[in-house]
């Protein structure tokens, strides 16, 4: 259940048909989860989340994309060749920590069997992989992660609502003391759509801003007080013509949204945005000199109604993936609890 459904409304900004990153036409959004006992008191408690931009090859058909790092406590790849050509040409993949290499390599290898030109007669590939550390509920250790994974959630992809919650790189995510994972969200200005995708990691009990949505929290179910800073990946996609400089803009009010829940961008936490826009399809092989794009202007006051929905949406992706989550068993036995949203859970 969505947050909306509990009768909580963030912001003023109208949503998406969906509310989710796939009201932007063309993204998709693919899970595969892994929740199996592993040896002794182990346990696969994780997955990956893919998002692609677009249905065609994302190789040949570039994006425009830039990312933003809040606070840089996190084990990326992909992200200084995304920046320095402010193009995105691979899915946009999400696992736990110690599952980059095995999603990176993966990826690469379902990019390649419709590349067979890169690394031959053509340059390399640029994949972009981002991460949370679930190691509370999962043997992060035992790598339970692995390519065919990150194969299968592309494959797995649709432009359908989103699974949110303990699902895919959500599964063993832990947000507030209590189950967080895969929340999204959208917003509508005029003829654009905004759309974020969060994995949420991070915060203790007592920062949740429960009096922000007017719910109440008595104890009515125990939250995790061990838990440690935690990390966030919140992915934006709009189909608004923004240039990658204009993008990092959008991306940097994310951290209002992040941080009206609550977080303080800690330490030990990896806050990372990575935004992309579907409005131009950018060619890899293309022999002109020179090439036009389109772009908003920057003074006219939509920008402003884009930085806002960044901030909204999510905020409001990040309570759905606690709303949305279920509470999940892990290794040794331990259990995060779901969110005790219910009564009193309304503005």
């Amino acid at each position: 259940m969505k947050v909306r459904d509990r009768g909580i409304v963030v912001g003023t900004i109208p949503t998406g048909t969906k509310n989710c990153i796939t009201d932007v036409d063309g993204v998709r959004v693919g899970h595969v989860t892994l929740d199996y006992t592993l040896d002794g008191d182990e346990y696969a408690c994780t997955g990956v989340t893919a998002i692609l931009p677009h249905e065609g090859n994302l190789f040949t058909e570039k994006v425009t994309a830039a990312s933003y790092v809040i606070n840089g406590f996190g084990k990326t790849t992909g992200l200084v060749q995304l920046n320095e050509l402010g193009v995105l040409e691979s899915p946009i993949m999400l696992t736990n920590t110690f599952g980059v290499p095995a999603v990176t390599q993966g990826t690469l290898q379902y990019m390649l069997e419709r590349n067979p030109d890169v690394g031959d007669t053509t340059g390399t590939m640029n994949v972009v992989v981002g991460e949370c550390n679930d190691s509370y509920l999962n043997s992060i250790r035992h790598f339970p992660v692995k390519p065919e994974h990150a194969i299968e959630a592309i494959q797995n992809a649709t432009d359908q609502t989103a699974e949110e919650g303990a699902i895919g790189a959500g599964k063993g995510m832990v947000c507030f003391g209590y189950k967080g994972g895969i929340g999204s969200s959208s917003r509508v200005v005029g003829e654009y759509t905004i759309g974020c995708l969060v994995l949420s990691n991070f915060g203790k009990k007592e920062e949740f801003q429960q009096p922000r949505y007017c719910v109440s929290n008595k104890e009515r179910v125990k939250a995790l007080s061990e838990t440690s800073d935690g990390s966030i990946m919140i992915v934006l996609a709009t189909n608004a013509p923004l240039s990658d400089r204009q993008l990092v803009r959008v991306t940097k009010r994310c951290g209002i949204g992040l941080g009206r829940t609550g977080s303080h961008f800690g330490h030990g936490s990896g806050d990372i945005v990575i935004a992309f826009s579907t409005a131009h399809k950018i060619a890899h092989s293309h022999n002109q000199m020179l090439e036009t794009r389109t772009q908003l202007r920057e003074g006219h006051p939509i920008m402003n109604q884009l930085f806002t929905s960044a901030a909204e949406a999510t905020e409001e992706a990040i309570l759905n993936s606690l709303s949305q989550a279920v509470t999940t068993k892990g290794r040794n036995g331990q259990v995060v609890e779901q969110y005790p949203f219910g009564e009193g859970a309304t503005v």
